[in-house]
């Protein structure tokens, strides 16, 4: 049997490259084999560190029979849903369509020509709890193609159809209002649990997007309740084990438990989640002075360096939620848990505080009599410097412990944001290391992911450009890191390269007629649908992305085409950030900048090392404006047009805020300009 996923630049699809399954990588080639053997196309999609794709593959397609089973009867198919995104939204909105529900690992029977008939996403080895086998559900498909085809057939055809016609266009909405803004807020204070700080429901994501709109929103609007409630969003997350108290970073999410007790969390780790959140942080701090938030955005930003740094200088995508706990087992959460008995054998005399201090208990938070460490109230049981010497040393325990395994791959959108989030958190905690990991990681998106037209390859792995394009969320969230760092910078080249990136948006993604955008670009392969959605998954929506990408730019430059295509893209705002804010949170972010101006901010010094323009620089970037963008350098510069015709003043450094380039008076001082962009 051929090993076609040997060659795989996705550590997912290797993971499965000796499974008796005789799976093909998405290929026009795998669909051309099913319609010849006339047999159905079985689809699964995953990612490396999904924990039930995991239990799904050990289960049933490590198993001979299954295997035998799907080889005879289906051309199975095995895709990387973080490299190819388009296709797993595609499939994945005909799932939740179908059943009101999905996740991963996808399982989809479709046709020879990719319109699908059945859905599900983890089936298990034996029928239990209402929930037929993976081998009750083959032999199912298998009967109905060959014994009711004509229904599979009109079945497969009904729901791409549907799926055809979900077009979006809202682009005639007209922008975001201060209307639209207060009442987003309002339906956001109704899903607050007020007693937790966290929004209501079991199963608790990181509100990144929203969090942002809550600190822009209080800045622009001086709104106490938004900022309030990011303070408490923030404090839950970052005192929960949804936290790595220990080594820093956010988990996935965290479950509710039924009995009542602590959050428990999916232990899985991911880039795009550090990422938002170290700047949510960053952020919080900017606004607040915050120490607690200053210690998550520096120990977070320091994870991701530390653990997901690649030997290329990008990031990698994840961490596993599973590892070794010693014994040879692949168990969840292995590497962070705690029992009272391991605290003495690291920390000795401090155990007892320290099992206190993080919530560990004899009975266990979590499994088999573990813990996973949070922080409650509870901080006046050690000094600062004795919680320092208690994480360093189980930090240096933990290491040693078989760590979780790490998908090398190295996504372009999320390597943006980590750009962004490591560009600011260096500049704002002067971490100048952490700019420079910044820098590396655009260094390789640009001599790795960027070909000599400017389109982007979605993935790496390396050393090695993948083969997929890349989409939307790649081109503005690349796009947002490189905007951030020339803001910090002052190096015009990144201005540069987000601007070849954007004008690929305008001319490949966004409908002209209506202004609406698409996840795939224009000359992208054909999927049954073009793939197009505003809403907020775990990262931003490429869609809102792009808007705040293009306003950003248009700020720095003036580029009227880009203002304008991002007005139009914040229709969809308009019509959806009022319903379901917590979906949106990211478009109603760029539109408080958007309502806000955004500011434009000028500093001119006669060198980016003279200590004045230094001060005013850092003054600039610690605004809290909304969406502001900072260009600084010499009055002679003609790599950011920010700073054209902006002199200094009677021979000092000097800062030039701006709207549309329509400037107030320069002034020198850094106590004026901090005023001015504080509201």
């Amino acid at each position: 049997m051929p090993n076609r996923l040997a060659q795989a630049t996705s550590p997912y699809l290797l993971q499965h490259a000796d499974n008796p399954v005789d799976w093909w990588p998405w290929e026009t080639d795998a669909f051309e084999e099913a319609r010849r053997r006339d047999v159905p196309v079985f689809l699964s999609v995953g990612y490396s560190a999904c924990h039930w794709c995991h239990v799904m593959a050990h289960e049933s397609f490590e198993d001979d029979d299954t295997a035998a089973y799907m080889n005879e009867h289906f051309v199975s198919v095995k895709v990387d849903r973080e490299e190819r995104p388009d296709v797993d939204a595609v499939y994945m909105e005909a799932v939740q369509a179908a059943t009101g529900q999905g996740g991963w690992p996808m399982s989809v029977f479709m046709t020879p020509d990719g319109e699908p008939f059945y859905f599900g996403t983890y089936f298990p080895p034996d029928a239990r709890h209402g929930m037929a086998s993976f081998r009750q559900v083959l032999e199912g498909v298998h009967n109905a193609w060959t014994s009711r085809r004509d229904e599979v057939g009109e079945v497969a055809g009904k729901i791409t159809r549907d799926l055809a016609a979900r077009e979006l266009s809202t682009g005639d909405a007209g922008t975001p209002t201060e209307e639209t803004q207060a009442l987003a807020l309002l339906q956001l204070t109704r899903d607050i649990d007020p007693a937790s700080g966290w929004f209501k429901g079991d199963t608790k994501f990181p509100p990144s997007m929203v969090i942002e709109f809550l600190l822009r929103h209080h800045a622009r609007a001086g709104s106490v309740a938004a900022l309030e409630m990011a303070e408490g969003l923030c404090g839950a997350m970052a005192r929960s084990s949804l936290y790595d108290q220990v080594g820093g970073g956010f988990h996935r999410y965290v479950l509710t438990p039924r009995a009542g007790g602590p959050l428990v969390p999916h232990f899985e780790k991911m880039l795009y989640d550090n990422a938002l959140l170290c700047r949510v942080y960053a952020h919080l701090w900017r606004a607040t002075g915050s120490e607690f938030a200053r210690r998550v955005a520096l120990e977070t930003a320091d994870f991701m360096v530390r653990e997901l740094r690649t030997g290329e200088g990008g990031f990698a995508s994840a961490l596993d939620a599973d590892s070794d706990d010693g014994s040879g087992r692949h168990v969840e959460g292995a590497y962070y848990v705690w029992t009272p008995e391991q605290l003495r054998d690291v920390l000795g005399d401090d155990a007892e505080r320290a099992a206190h201090y993080f919530g560990v208990t004899a009975e266990g938070t979590f499994e088999q009599g573990a813990s996973v460490l949070q922080l409650p109230q509870h901080e006046g049981v050690f000094g600062a410097e004795q919680v320092e010497s208690v994480k360093r040393r189980l930090l240096a325990a933990r290491d040693a412990r078989p760590a979780p395994g790490r998908d090398d791959k190295v996504v372009a959108a999320w390597n943006g944001l980590a750009i962004a989030a490591l560009a600011e958190t260096g500049a704002y905690f002067d971490r100048p290391d952490l700019v420079e990991a910044a820098v590396g990681a655009a260094d390789l998106l640009v001599r790795l992911h960027l070909d000599d037209r400017a389109q982007l390859a979605r993935t790496s792995k390396d050393g090695q450009a993948g083969a997929n394009a890349g989409v939307l969320e790649d081109y503005a969230d690349v796009a947002e890191g490189f905007l951030a760092l020339a803001s910090v910078t002052g190096e015009g080249v990144w201005l540069e390269f987000a601007g070849f990136l954007l004008d690929h948006v305008l001319a490949r993604f966004v409908d002209e007629e209506s202004g609406a955008l698409y996840d795939t670009a224009s000359d992208a392969e054909r999927l049954i649908r073009r793939p197009q959605d505003p809403t907020d998954n775990a990262a931003p929506s490429g869609w809102t992305a792009a808007a705040g990408a293009l306003l950003s730019y248009a700020a720095q430059t003036g580029a009227e085409p880009h203002r304008t295509a991002a007005e139009r893209a914040l229709g969809v705002v308009k019509a959806l950030g009022p319903r379901v804010p917590r979906f949106i949170g990211w478009g109603l972010a760029v539109a408080e900048a958007l309502l806000d101006g955004p500011k434009e901010v000028a500093i001119v010094g006669p060198s980016l090392d003279d200590k004045a323009t230094q001060a005013l620089h850092r003054t600039a970037l610690l605004g809290t404006a909304p969406g502001a963008v900072v260009a600084v350098g010499t009055p002679d510069s003609d790599e950011l047009p920010l700073l054209a015709g902006r002199p200094l003043v009677q021979g000092e450094p000097a800062a030039y805020v701006c709207r549309n380039f329509t400037c107030d008076a320069p002034t020198t001082d850094p106590e004026r300009l901090r005023t001015a962009l504080h509201g």
